[in-house]
């Protein structure tokens, strides 16, 4: 289009230059004097011919340029309506690439979506995880606080991570402020007792050693007094399975230690008790196999000994029996209303030659007219004998035992008290003589014995009675045992109720 307007251009410049030159011809021509007839005609129209060449080409021109501009539009018109077929494919074009970048986007959405939601599930179980193993943390924490035995945990350059309120005890060391603290430092700063440092360095041994536990029995100080430990250190894995520190507990064993010593000391002195009795009956019999009881009053003494000792021997064994029994509920018991005066004055009778033959004055008391209990007859009876005994065991040649009984009706209780001038029993001892074995360190030269009868006196009263038994004492100055059980009538009323 542009080519053909400038072709257009040109054709009409170049007629509008031959018209005017034409033109320009007839004006020149017309200025000759003389020519032809043609000539004269053409002079006599010459100026008319010129002005009309002029206004032709004024007219090629102005049509010219009117043509250019109507082409013009044309031409911007075609161009506006091939831009706009333009603008339409690119349109659909576009609207194509939107539908598939749309699509695309969804699809990334979506998968997106997806892999979020993945996530977000792989996020959930990881907190759901981190959670659980919180709270086994705690729980595991909590488990190792409320234990009574001392633990500590150290990691694999002995430092502390982990200890319970027994461990600080022990130690002497507050856990908040010695985590994450060498052993060394914390044991050998808290604590001059060369044990207690000791067993740091018996720790880091057993955390290098080979095996995945050791064992060894310590013993501290406590108080000025020896207490000892099973101490078990065990060493620690991680998830790869390698050694990353180790647990310490120690099991405060005292206790069981004293038990075994008291089992030890009680079989010794049963059987001195058993030999004993056993070896006046062999020796008697013997004496009376051989003849050497020639007159009937020595087979009578050797008689009376001998049913003495049986007597002994069977009382020692029935101990240790009852004591069995009533500790496993074995044990038969036959209740009913008794009056403890009356068991007491029993008792009293066969006490007495005991007592005066180391020459100790028995005293007893006026008869309580409402005194019944609902007791085992023969259990009680055995818990008076016991006291008594006990009473003139202990008490040296010139002293005196005496019982007593009291009436609490407002309680419902009788109590019954054997005191006597003996030796006493120290302060820090009182707490433990009706255990098991258990005898007084100070009165063991005293008099002999196996320790079982006042534990039997505490079965009895408190296991089978529901009553109660007290010690008070003073060294030097005596004792008072008793015990408590409650009234018959009391005992018929919470029936009846």
């Amino acid at each position: 289009m542009d080519f053909g307007k400038s072709l257009y251009a040109i054709v009409t410049i170049f007629v509008a230059c031959s018209l005017l030159a034409a033109g320009l011809s007839i004006v020149s021509v017309s200025g000759i004097g003389e020519g032809w007839r043609v000539a004269q005609y053409v002079q006599r129209l010459g100026p008319v011919l010129a002005v009309c060449c002029i206004f032709a080409t004024v007219g090629v021109i102005w049509l010219g340029w009117r043509w250019s501009r109507l082409a013009g539009e044309i031409t911007l018109t075609a161009q506006t309506l091939e831009k706009a077929d333009s603008a339409a494919d690119i349109k659909s074009s576009e609207s194509k690439v939107a539908k598939g970048m749309a699509a695309a986007i969804t699809g990334c959405v979506e998968h997106h979506k997806a892999r979020i939601a993945e996530l977000q599930k792989q996020v959930g179980d990881l907190q759901l995880k981190n959670q659980l193993a919180q709270k086994r943390e705690a729980h595991v924490e909590a488990i190792i606080y409320s234990i009574r035995d001392a633990v500590i945990v150290v990691d694999e350059y002995d430092r502390l991570l982990m200890a319970n309120e027994a461990a600080g005890r022990l130690f002497g060391f507050e856990f908040k402020n010695s985590q994450h603290k060498g052993v060394d430092e914390v044991i050998g700063s808290c604590s001059k007792d060369e044990d207690r440092t000791a067993f740091a360095d018996f720790l880091k041994q057993a955390r290098q050693s080979r095996g995945r536990a050791t064992r060894k029995e310590l013993e501290f100080l406590d108080n000025g007094k020896p207490r000892t430990f099973d101490c078990i250190v065990s060493r620690i894995r991680d998830q790869e399975g390698g050694f990353c520190g180790a647990v310490a507990v120690l099991h405060d064993i005292t206790r069981e230690k004293e038990i075994s010593q008291m089992k030890n000391d009680f079989v010794s002195h049963v059987s001195h008790e058993l030999k004993t009795p056993l070896a006046s009956i062999t020796a008697y019999s013997e004496m009376l196999c051989d003849g050497e009881a020639d007159d009937e009053e020595t087979r009578k003494k050797f008689y009376a000994v001998i049913q003495g000792q049986a007597k002994r021997l069977n009382r020692l064994i029935e101990d240790i029996l009852n004591t069995s029994r009533i500790e496993s509920g074995l044990i038969k018991v036959n209740k009913e209303p008794v009056s403890l005066t009356i068991l007491i004055e029993e008792q009293l009778q066969m006490i007495r030659s005991y007592a005066e033959e180391k020459g100790i004055s028995v005293r007893g008391q006026t008869p309580i007219v409402f005194d019944q209990v609902y007791v085992d007859r023969d259990m009680i009876s055995q818990v008076i004998v016991n006291l008594l005994s006990n009473a003139v065991k202990y008490t040296p040649s010139g002293g005196s035992v005496g019982i007593e009984m009291e009436v609490d009706e407002i309680a419902g209780l009788a109590r019954v008290k054997v005191s006597d001038t003996g030796v006493g029993i120290p302060e820090d001892e009182i707490g433990h003589v009706f255990d098991k074995f258990y005898r007084v360190g100070a009165n063991k030269k005293q008099a002999k014995g196996t320790g079982l009868g006042l534990n039997l006196v505490k079965q009895i009263v408190e296991k089978v009675h529901n009553g109660r038994v007290f010690v008070t004492s003073k060294v030097g100055a005596g004792s008072t045992f008793g015990f408590e059980l409650p009234l018959a009538a009391r005992v018929e009323t919470v029936q009846a109720v």
